[in-house]
C-alpha cells in the first residue's frame, strides 16, 4: 500500500476520517503492524494527522475542511451532536459553543486534538435518539432536533443542580415557543422527567 493508493482509495471511499481497522478492511493483504508503521511515516511528513489514538485524517495533498460536526460523529461513536452546540446552531441560545458537544450511550468522554475540543455525555440507550442527518460541506452530521437538543440540555443542566435557573441560559423564548411541543413532552418522557423548568418558554 502507497500512500497514492490509499489516498486514491480514500477519496473514492469518502474515508477521509478513518481508523487502523478501517485500512485492515480494505488491504487485508497488510499486515496490521506494517499499516502502523506506514501510518506513523505518513503522520510525520503530516500527510495524515491524528484524532486519536488509531484514528486519522487525511492532510495531503489538501485539507478536506471537514466540519468540526461531523468529526465529533466520527470521533467516539455512536453519538450525536447536541446540547450547546445544537442548540447554538439552531440560535436558540446566543453563545457558540467552545467545544463540540454531543450525546452518547458510551462512557463521558472528552478529546482535544487539531479541530478542537469534543465532550461527550452518557445517557441511557431509551434517552438516545431524535436526532437526524445535516449535511455540511457534502459532509453527514448527525444533529439532535431542537426539541431533543432543548431536552438534553435541560436534563443535564438540572441533573446537576436542581436549582438552575434556565432565565440565566440565555434561551430564546420566541423560537422555544414554536418547537413541537409533543416531541418536547416525548422526549422528557424518555428521561422520566417533567418539563417544571420550561413551563415559561412553551
Amino acid at each position: 500500500m502507497s500512500f497514492k493508493e490509499l489516498y486514491k482509495d480514500i477519496v473514492r471511499l469518502g474515508y477521509y476520517i478513518f481508523s487502523i481497522e478501517d485500512l485492515s478492511t480494505l488491504y487485508p493483504d497488510e499486515d496490521r503492524r506494517s499499516i502502523k508503521v506506514m501510518l506513523h511515516r505518513w503522520k510525520k511528513k503530516l500527510w495524515v494527522c491524528a484524532l486519536k489514538r488509531g484514528l486519522y485524517e487525511m492532510h495531503y495533498p489538501k485539507d478536506l475542511n471537514i466540519p468540526d460536526m461531523h468529526v465529533a460523529n466520527v470521533l467516539y461513536k455512536p453519538s450525536y451532536v447536541s446540547l450547546e452546540t445544537a442548540l447554538s446552531y439552531y440560535s436558540i441560545i446566543p453563545e457558540v459553543s467552545m467545544a463540540v458537544t454531543s450525546i452518547t450511550t458510551k462512557p463521558t468522554r472528552k478529546f482535544k486534538n487539531k479541530h478542537g475540543l469534543f465532550i461527550y455525555h452518557t445517557v441511557k440507550p431509551a434517552a438516545f435518539g431524535g436526532y437526524y442527518i445535516e449535511k455540511s460541506r457534502g459532509f453527514d452530521i448527525l444533529i439532535a432536533e431542537p426539541e431533543k437538543a432543548l431536552v438534553d440540555f435541560v436534563y443535564f443542566k438540572t441533573y446537576r443542580n436542581k436549582n438552575v435557573d434556565l432565565g440565566l441560559e440565555r434561551i430564546d423564548k420566541k423560537i422555544v415557543s414554536k418547537l413541537d411541543k409533543s416531541k418536547i413532552n416525548k422526549y422528557a418522557h424518555s428521561y422520566k422527567m417533567d418539563l417544571k423548568e420550561l413551563h415559561a418558554y412553551l
